[in-house]
């Protein structure tokens, strides 16, 4: 992951809009928020994005 999709991740987070492990609402608010890198990073890998929401590991 790199330091523009953990920002991408932080900004919806910090949106409170939707709950993190609801994946598809993730995508769905990081495509109305134009964060393309973040849809392609959670179709490319969905188990890092499960464990950095889990752990916060990047």
């Amino acid at each position: 992951m790199n330091e523009k999709v953990f920002a991408q991740i932080m900004d919806i987070r910090d949106s409170g809009r939707v709950n993190m492990f609801d994946i598809p609402a993730v995508q769905r608010m990081a495509f109305k928020m134009e964060f393309y890198e973040l849809i392609c990073f959670i179709e490319r890998d969905r188990a890092a994005y499960v464990r950095f929401i889990l752990t916060g590991e990047k």
